[in-house]
């Protein structure tokens, strides 16, 4: 029974979830639609589309081969139209959709328009007018072009910037007094001024020298590069903000709306206030009137200003006060150099939806801060590089706020090619990043509830991190003794409050006292303790990669790059005089690996340690008599990770090939090979219920594969219910001779094998004057809908191959194009190219060579077809496929037709010829 029971929980498959973690933002312009529903990014050459709630992929841009310089986002349609200027000077326009399926990875969007050589410099900035039918764009020739969304066509041209330009902003407001809007177009430049011009000055027309507007008025103040403007709704007040640390308030109501003013006028725009902003400004923007900040009075005009200090500040415009900062990312990455080059906001942006500010920082993180309360509310890490480790983790807070049982993954932890650790939450993907260690994270480690986390870094230390009320981890313990980089850490399986291992570059292990350490701890934490170091000895003669502990705290297992895996005794006395003791002592050496062991692991039923190693293999070992048991082979590089499941009836491993493998470890056979890595596979980990299975690596993605053995059970019980349903609709459709419904089956069954015996049978009792042998199969194929015209026709191409079965595909490509005109034909091409039809040849074939067994013999046999990868449809494949079997087909024919001429001729000689006389004396004599 237990056996039998066991069988049935093995896992058969994963599926990968569409809310894995993949680079998000690698640097460049950030845009959020209007509602604050998608955060568009750029990540390399592509554009990414990103759901903020859940961090779903919703659409990637490929783009032209070169990096995007500029995203704008236009609502003169709907859904919006998102506009991409790339380093090439081309300009796409992209429209968005109301909603995409869920896939492993975002799809593909196509563009609607495309713009070349727009500019001939490339384009730094771009903007769209606030009522949608503009689009400006500035370039690093100095010129600025106003673009018609509608008709794709350039029409304003201003030149005359004195250096590349660096920031534009629409303003049309309603002025005062009358029925007119004013339309202005801001722009700033390299040489420090903002110019300002009218967009109904018919000398910036494009049509018939255009570029010879002079501005209506230039703003001159900075000394640096300009890099933000913002112009109030009522067109009264503007902003700008600079390299200079300069943040300018402009008064433009002081300007006479009836002259023309060249250059700075008398009565031209005023600076009113000077605010001294300490930075280098990257962002600035004003706030919507009526807007809070931590309660402040809503008759006050708000500012806020980004640059590279990594905070946001919000300012009193007119009093040229700050009145509050948001603080950016917390820690920085101590393996890179410039701390201001990291914690720098490139760009800021206001969230009207959620009335909050969101701050791109040069570090590639996106930060949410709350304006009622100016606390960072969501963090998205933008690009995480080579993910070294990963480890589920279980924050008190959010299973307590939830009814159910506590959740064994409710935040993941990854360790990358930094300084700092990753930790992100599981439902939203809000991350927060911990630091402390001077130099990369090699390893982590977590408690067996899931709440402590264990850290070791190139930096020699490792580090203990417990959970706070504020649903963050802290530092609450470092572990300071190697000589050389900590590479494996190891936290007792029976307890946090016990010990911890650690394993050094040096070839050391040291055990560690975590009994003083507290249960729990405050938001406020005190200086992190410093262990005692309970015992050490010298294990390998090269780097330690692993360390496993077994489940009863008895065995420490590590694994080297000398190729053995050795077992250590564990003895721990938290009880004795003077505070704990604990030793340590060799048990046994497992040899056998041909090359660098990289992982480690105890079963949790068995007596038995899996490893994994650079020779691509794993092997099972024995904790009696430390020998193999079981070798598993597949891989095709190292073997970097392993993991039991089901009850140590199974393993689950990840390798530098890129690939996660499932295996039975009764047969030692792979069951299922996972794929959806590029790179090599230096974390695994599986949550306490199995299943969920976390792969991450040097692509600087993590997959989250889902169990899916009973839903994919379930499909194919499913598929089989379907199968003989469909089967036996299709034998009471030709016993009842209805053909249409029978012809219509088989399409959409996809089983071209029954359709061709049905189109024999018909074409055997003929009736004179049809196509197909039947004047209800004619009208068939005359109202046949276009994808199950494509359908016929590629069945007729894989008929055509075989010449059994080419008088049947003759017979009714005949039919069809006789009964379907060639437009609809490629009508039907085209509707189909836009509808996933699955096909494979190789299947259609069997089905042919089966047909000659019985009606619908071979395919009743047959087990329901997974879902075929899909083969997009095209006249020119159906072409190459039909001509030369075609014309092979009329050339055997003719021979044949040829043939029979000759035996025509022998007939006819043997009627009057060699038996002519003989014939005639025979009649002579008769008569």
């Amino acid at each position: 029974m237990n056996g039998t029971s066991n069988r049935k929980a093995l896992k058969s498959s994963f599926r990968a979830s569409p809310r894995s973690l993949r680079p998000l933002y690698t640097g460049g312009p950030v845009l959020l639609t209007k509602d604050g529903a998608w955060l568009i990014t750029t990540v390399g050459e592509e554009v990414l589309i990103t759901e903020v709630r859940t961090g779903l992929g919703v659409g990637r841009i490929r783009g032209d081969s070169t990096n995007v310089t500029s995203l704008s986002l236009s609502y003169h349609t709907t859904p919006p139209t998102l506009i991409t200027c790339h380093l090439s000077t081309t300009i796409r326009f992209y429209p968005l959709p109301d909603s995409l399926p869920l896939t492993t990875e975002a799809p593909l969007l196509s563009y609607s328009r495309q713009l070349t050589k727009a500019h001939s410099a490339p384009i730094l900035v771009s903007a769209v007018s606030p009522d949608n039918t503009l689009l400006a764009t500035g370039s690093s020739d100095g010129s600025v072009k106003v673009w018609d969304l509608e008709g794709g066509y350039v029409t304003h041209l201003y030149r005359g910037h004195g250096g590349p330009v660096s920031a534009l902003r629409f303003s049309f407001p309603v002025i005062p007094g009358e029925e007119r809007v004013q339309m202005d177009l801001f722009t700033g430049s390299t040489d420090s001024r903002v110019r300002v011009f009218d967009l109904r000055d018919a000398s910036a027309r494009a049509v018939g020298g255009g570029g010879a507007a002079k501005p209506r008025a230039v703003l001159e103040g900075h000394v640096s590069v300009i890099r933000g403007i913002d112009v109030s709704v009522d067109g009264r007040w503007a902003v700008t903000g600079a390299r200079d640390k300069v943040v300018l308030v402009w008064d433009l109501q002081g300007e006479s709306s009836g002259k023309k003013g060249k250059g700075k006028g008398k009565e031209g725009p005023k600076i009113v206030q000077t605010i001294i902003a300490q930075e280098q400004v990257e962002t600035v923007g004003l706030l919507p009137l009526g807007s809070t900040f931590e309660k402040s009075s809503r008759d006050r005009l708000l500012c806020f200003t980004g640059g590279d200090k990594g905070s946001v500040r919000i300012w009193d415009v007119l009093k040229g006060e700050a009145i509050g900062s948001m603080a950016g990312v917390e820690g920085v990455d101590e393996t890179e150099v410039d701390e201001d080059e990291q914690r720098g906001i490139t760009t800021a942006i206001y969230d009207s939806t959620s009335d909050s500010l969101l701050s791109v920082h040069a570090d590639q993180n996106i930060i949410y801060h709350s304006l009622a309360t100016s606390l960072p509310t969501r963090q998205i890490v933008g690009f995480n590089d080579e993910i070294i480790d990963v480890v589920f983790l279980s924050h008190p807070s959010s299973s307590s706020s939830s009814s159910s049982s506590t959740s064994p993954h409710s935040h993941l932890a990854l360790a990358t090619n930094s300084s700092l650790i990753r930790i992100y939450s599981t439902s939203s993907f809000d991350a927060r990043l911990l630091s402390g260690h001077k130099d990369t994270v090699l390893c982590l480690d977590r408690s067996p509830d899931y709440e402590w986390l264990v850290s070791g870094s190139k930096d020699k230390t490792a580090r203990v991190w417990a959970p706070t009320g504020r649903g963050e981890w802290t530092c609450i313990a470092i572990c300071e003794g190697h000589a050389e980089a900590v590479g494996a850490v190891a936290l007792s399986r029976k307890g946090k409050q016990r010990f911890l291992f650690t394993a050094s570059q040096d070839r050391t292990i040291k055990m560690w006292d975590l009994t003083g350490l507290p249960e729990s701890v405050s938001s406020t934490t005190t200086t992190p303790s410093k262990p005692k170091s309970l015992a050490t000895i010298r294990a390998h003669e090269k780097d330690i990669n692993s360390l496993d502990l077994s489940p009863n705290d008895k065995f420490l297992a590590s694994g080297s790059q000398d190729k053995t895996v050795k077992l250590f005794s564990v003895d721990f006395d938290e009880s004795a005089a003077g505070g704990a003791s604990g030793a340590i002592k060799l048990a046994g050496t497992c040899n056998g690996h041909r090359r660098g062991v990289w992982t480690v692991k105890f079963s949790k039923v068995d007596k038995v340690v899996a490893t994994g190693a650079a020779d691509r293999t794993v092997k099972l070992w024995s904790l009696d008599d430390f020998t193999c048991l079981k070798t598993f082979e597949g891989h095709t590089n190292s073997v970097l990770r392993v993991d039991f499941l089901s009850m140590g009836q199974q393993l689950v491993t990840s390798s530098s090939d890129g690939l996660v493998k499932l295996w039975n470890i009764r047969d030692e056979q792979c069951i299922k090979t996972l794929d959806n890595h590029e790179d090599k596979i230096w974390a695994l980990a599986v949550s306490a219920d199995e299943k969920t299975i976390v792969s991450a690596g040097a692509d600087s993605i993590a997959t989250f594969w889902e169990d899916s053995t009973e839903v994919e059970q379930a499909e194919t019980n499913e598929a089989l219910i379907q199968a003989v349903k469909s089967e036996q609709d299709f034998t009471n459709y030709l016993a009842l001779k209805d053909y249409r419904r029978a012809i219509l089956l088989a399409l959409a069954m996809s089983q071209p094998g029954r359709l061709l015996n049905l189109f024999s049978t018909v074409l055997a009792t003929a009736t004179p004057g049809t196509y197909t042998g039947s004047p209800e199969v004619d009208q068939i194929i005359a109202t046949l809908s276009g994808t199950d015209l494509v359908r016929l026709l590629k069945h007729v191409r894989s008929w055509n191959t075989n010449a059994r079965t080419s008088g049947v595909a003759q017979a009714i490509l005949h039919a069809v194009l006789q009964l379907k005109t060639p437009d609809q034909i490629f009508a039907a091409y085209e509707s189909a190219a836009r509808i996933s039809i699955p096909t494979t040849e190789e299947e259609e074939v069997v089905d042919v060579e089966l047909q000659g067994q019985g009606q619908g013999q071979g395919e009743d046999n047959k087990k329901p077809k997974p879902k075929r990868k899909e083969e997009k449809m095209g006249m020119r494949e159906l072409l190459d496929g039909l001509i030369p079997y075609s014309e092979r087909h009329y050339q055997r024919i003719e021979k044949l037709v040829q043939e029979s001429y000759v035996l025509d001729y022998v007939v006819g000689e043997m009627d009057g010829g060699v038996f002519g006389a003989e014939i005639m004396d025979i009649d002579m004599d008769g008569h």
